[in-house]
């Protein structure tokens, strides 16, 4: 016998694990922010 579908809770784990995803993307787009200015700042002294 088929289960009966849960239309809520996997919708809320599909956008649990979207959610997810984008705070990681978020999260290595600021720490490759965080350094790109500091290797900027570096190269304009050694000029």
């Amino acid at each position: 016998m088929a289960r009966t579908p849960n239309y809520a809770w996997e919708r809320k784990d599909r956008d649990r694990i979207k959610a997810a995803k984008k705070a990681e993307k978020e999260a290595a787009k600021a720490a490759t922010a965080s350094t790109k200015p500091a290797d900027e700042t570096q190269s304009n002294v050694e000029e």
